[in-house]
């Protein structure tokens, strides 16, 4: 899916799950309607000011319109498997520099 693309189905979508009709978008950001749906059909694609005002009136962060939502649990497996593997790799590391600590303390108190 191009960039573009996925875009215009976030904005689309931010929109319509916080109940924003185009007309108040378009009010709130400073542009008109017609521009509004300009965007969401494809035909024209806003600035960056324009986005950022976009993504404040859908209280979001202006990155997330371009962020590709994945429908797959095998993706979402993968990212847990992932972040599991790294909070385990960090424990490992913590434990390993603690154990030092204390043995370096339990060496000086001796």
């Amino acid at each position: 899916m191009r960039l573009r693309d996925v875009f215009i189905q976030n904005l689309r979508k931010c929109r319509k799950e916080r109940g924003i009709s185009q007309a108040d978008l378009a009010e709130k950001c400073g542009t008109s309607t017609s521009y509004i749906g300009q965007i969401e059909i494809g035909n024209r694609f806003p600035s960056l000011e324009l986005i950022e005002k976009l993504a404040k009136v859908l209280q979001i962060r202006p990155h997330l319109l371009f962020f590709i939502e994945s429908d797959s649990d095998a993706d979402e497996q993968l990212l847990k498997k992932k972040r599991d593997t790294i909070s385990d790799t960090m424990k490992e590391e913590l434990t390993k520099r603690l154990t030092d600590a204390i043995r370096k303390i339990v060496k000086h108190i001796n």
